[in-house]
């Protein structure tokens, strides 16, 4: 239960047993709370999220999610809620500052493209999770924007090029990830 002025943030599930979590936030949101909220779902449709997030959720994490990544996602909504800057991402020796939009793998600055810079920030919030074309497709583009079918091995390809082969890895069939065992 939350407590006037006391929680920080609430992870949310979409999902809960006896009612529906979308509502929950719903009404949260109708009496003026505005405490963060992290949506926690399995459902990782684009509508889904837009929903969520337009009910008034400051993030969305889809399960399986690793709890490093889950506890980086909340400590980013906590800090701008209150107004600070946004953490730096990092995995083994890969680090990205997304307030300077720098990349860096070991004392090596890189400089990515945009796109380049939201993929690997999209891997590097769920290390360890795999991600398909869709997902990552869905977070790199608008609504109306056309994406070629090959656009999101190339931009793959340009973050291996300038970070290391090493840094992202495909499964065969299923997508890419940031390897746990890096």
């Amino acid at each position: 239960m939350l407590r006037d002025g006391q929680d920080q943030i609430v992870l949310l599930d979409i999902g809960l047993p006896r009612r529906d979590g979308l509502s929950v936030l719903q009404r949260l949101r109708a009496r003026g709370d505005r405490v963060p909220v992290l949506l926690i779902t399995a459902r990782d449709a684009a509508a889904d999220r837009v929903r969520g997030l337009d009910l008034g959720a400051d993030d969305y994490v889809v399960k399986p999610f690793d709890m490093d990544a889950l506890l980086v996602c909340m400590r980013a909504v906590v800090r701008r809620q209150s107004g600070q800057a946004a953490a730096e991402l990092g995995y083994g020796d890969v680090r990205l500052d997304p307030a300077t939009r720098e990349a860096r793998r070991g004392d090596l600055r890189v400089v990515l493209a945009a796109r380049e810079f939201a993929l690997l920030h999209a891997l590097l919030l769920r290390p360890g999770s795999i991600l398909t074309r869709a997902q990552l497709e869905d977070r790199l583009y608008g609504w109306n924007e056309e994406v070629e079918s090959s656009t999101v091995d190339f931009l793959i390809h340009g973050v291996r090029r300038k970070l290391g082969a090493d840094v992202i890895k495909n499964v065969r069939g299923a997508g890419w990830m940031v390897d746990r065992a890096r």
